[in-house]
């Protein structure tokens, strides 16, 4: 284990290191921020034509094509890093992979979930109900459309196999025990939708309809 001299030295070491390899970049203007050519989260800024090395918190990136108005470190989603493909070290938590991100919670039959790490802190959120969260997109998305989400484990349901020749790319199904939940299949994959107060699905017009007006639901 490293004393506390040593941690010191190591400290002074690498911040001279960072002050040196920032005054090796020139400042193409006076004020500005300008990408490190081989590291997509740090970056330089430019004051009255000074460089400073500057390193975004863990999980984000720097984003060169923002104004000088925003801030710069921005999540992977809404970043180019282009050929600057290295990262600083992560800096897991018990709960996040990186400080900050958006990350999937569950497996592919439990995909309704998400984390928002925020300062290596997790604060867990649902997606509306029937939709998956997108890791791609970071946004709640049908779980038909969701790479790594099983739709019909996650519903519960399973369109029924098609007669042959009559192949249709869209069908309505209403749910078994529920008369305001019916199942969408569009290229027989299932999405799920639910009707209104005092409606109910109706499966003779393939839409929700006042409840006294479908068989059994009354």
């Amino acid at each position: 284990m490293l004393s506390r001299g040593k941690i010191a030295t190591a400290i002074v070491l690498c911040t001279m290191a960072l002050f040196y390899h920032a005054q090796s970049q020139s400042c193409p203007e006076k004020n500005g921020r300008y990408p490190v050519p081989d590291q997509c989260d740090a970056y330089i800024e430019c004051v009255d034509g000074e460089p400073r090395r500057q390193l975004c918190p863990d999980g984000l990136l720097f984003n060169d094509k923002v104004s000088l108005f925003t801030y710069p470190c921005q999540y992977p989603i809404d970043v180019d890093c282009g050929s600057r493909t290295r990262t600083q070290p992560p800096i897991p938590t018990e709960d996040c992979p990186h400080q900050f991100g958006y990350y999937k919670v569950g497996d592919r039959a439990n995909c309704g979930q998400f984390k928002n790490c925020a300062g290596g802190t997790a604060y867990v959120l649902d997606c509306p109900t029937g939709l998956a969260f997108n890791s791609a997109t970071y946004q709640c998305d049908w779980p038909d459309l969701v790479e790594d989400c099983d739709a019909e484990a996650y519903l519960g349901f399973k369109c029924p196999a098609q007669a042959q020749g009559l192949v249709q790319p869209v069908r309505f199904f209403r749910a078994p025990n529920d008369c305001q939940k019916y199942f969408l299949c569009v290229d027989d994959r299932p999405r799920v939708n639910f009707c209104g107060p005092e409606q109910a699905f109706n499966e003779l017009i393939n839409a929700c309809d006042g409840v006294a007006n479908v068989t059994g639901c009354a």
